[in-house]
């Protein structure tokens, strides 16, 4: 027992790192989780003080505990043994599948991510590329919703953006947990998204099985109270324009509402952009056959570059206006007691709906569609197309800058003529031939708001033919 035993110092020095995480693990970490985790609760609790929705302890419970729960519940459960009988494989075989779609799914929210950073880099994002304006807002609606419901900000998807903008704008009132798709599956963008609460879903899955894990996922928030935003549309518009609604989270969050479960509160959310950052290429995706919408990370990265170059270089110029508007909150409860039957095809029609009627009426959208429908136009002509769908349309949200309409027209148009859509000649501005499905793409934004026939007044009667003539 006394003799002396020699060891390699690579051998002793490994010994040594062993015993430090085996002290550690046993000893230190325990202690230090704790008391992170008090400073955390403290500092959650004091967030919570401020906040029109607090954060849920669902939202702030340990993504172990989470993926645990539901990896053994016993819906979860009950699918794993139809997966395996179906497969023809063994259950624990199914189960380990199920735990893979559950670690895939489930957030690792962190309250000083998402506070501390995303709302941050949320504001500075959404001044820097866009003059922000809050557009319809149901003050009195959003006020009256039951402390007790679940929120959920339900809105139509024109940009990326839609995630960072409504992030910066409801800072005040609650952290969101989003959906997203396979686009955010990359690391590190990954890590970033899963510390600000968003889980992410397969959104062209036909396995039975993985949709039971997200379903069930999504009724455990949504019993639980966690504040959601969604994007019923299920995907980008590659038109511009409102798409039909898709049923699939939707009638998971409503199958979670019960007589002992809250309320389920949905609040339209509707957006619109003097310019959308992914604009060419949804229009290319949406000439192209299969549908591809190719814009990776390679080319969010080059477009980041060349925005930083021209500010660097004192070239730079914001997109324009984005606006959002917040509409009436539908109570689920109260809807699914007028309406027989499943109330999700009902629910998100008038959801779709309800957005639809806010949408914010900015000056490229606007003016694009002054251009297609009477043509060649010059600059008093279409304010005074702005003036006649002022007056047409008293209750919709038409930003007009500075609140003039001369201004109003020379933004949509340096906008556009900027980017190549519009030409000048003789002082009228005509869209050029090559460059129309860029004006359809922004004009369909708001051309279900529009009046079906636009008046002329006695200025522009005299025009009428030259214009229908360009």
């Amino acid at each position: 027992m006394a003799s002396t035993v020699t060891l390699p110092l690579w051998l002793f020095i490994l010994i040594l790192l062993f015993a430090a995480v085996t002290f550690a693990s046993h000893f230190l970490f325990p202690s230090v989780r704790w008391f992170f985790r008090r400073r955390l609760e403290r500092a959650v609790s004091e967030l919570n003080q401020r906040l029109d929705r607090p954060i849920r302890p669902f939202k702030l419970a340990r993504r172990y505990d989470t993926i645990q729960r539901l990896s053994y519940d016993p819906e979860v459960m009950r699918a794993v043994s139809q997966h395996a009988r179906a497969e023809g494989i063994p259950e624990n075989v199914a189960a380990e599948l199920s735990r893979r779609y559950a670690r895939e799914i489930v957030p690792s929210f962190s309250a000083s991510a998402y506070f501390g950073f995303a709302i941050r880099a949320a504001r500075f994002l959404s001044t820097a590329l866009y003059r922000v304006r809050l557009g319809h807002y149901d003050a009195a609606g959003l006020a009256a919703i039951d402390p007790d419901a679940t929120v959920v900000f339900v809105m139509n998807h024109r940009s990326n953006m839609d995630y960072v903008l409504v992030t910066y704008l409801a800072a005040e009132r609650s952290a969101l947990s989003y959906a997203v798709g396979e686009w955010a599956q990359v690391w590190p963008l990954s890590r970033l998204i899963r510390a600000m609460g968003a889980y992410f879903i397969r959104r062209r899955s036909r396995n039975e099985l993985y949709r039971k894990v997200l379903a069930r996922y999504v009724q455990m928030a949504t019993e639980a109270g966690v504040t959601q935003a969604m994007f019923p549309e299920g995907g980008l518009s590659r038109s511009g324009a409102l798409m039909p609604p898709k049923l699939g989270l939707l009638k998971y969050i409503i199958t979670s509402s019960g007589e002992d479960h809250p309320d389920v509160v949905f609040v339209p959310v509707a957006l619109n952009y003097d310019r959308v950052l992914e604009d060419r290429a949804l229009i290319a995706a949406a000439q192209d056959p299969g549908h591809r919408f190719n814009a990776g990370l390679g080319v969010v990265a080059r477009n980041a570059l060349g925005l930083l170059w021209r500010r660097l270089a004192g070239r730079y110029h914001r997109f324009g206006y984005a606006a959002v508007s917040f509409g009436a909150p539908v109570s689920l409860r109260a809807f699914a007691d007028g309406v027989a039957g499943d109330p999700t095809r009902p629910l998100a029609q008038t959801l779709m709906r309800r957005i639809g009627d806010i949408v914010p009426i900015l000056p490229v959208p606007l003016i694009a569609w002054l251009i297609l429908e009477r043509g060649a136009q010059s600059q008093a002509e279409l304010e005074r197309g702005i003036n006649q769908v002022a007056r047409q349309l008293p209750d919709a949200h038409i930003h007009l800058p500075r609140d003039s309409r001369g201004y109003t027209a020379e933004t949509g148009l340096r906008q556009l003529t900027r980017r190549g859509a519009l030409c000048e000649v003789d002082g009228r501005f005509a869209a050029i031939p090559k460059e129309r499905p860029l004006l359809e793409y922004y004009a369909s934004s708001i051309r279900h708001l529009m009046p079906a026939e636009l008046p002329r007044d006695s200025a522009g009667a005299n025009e009428s033919a030259a214009t229908a003539g360009s």
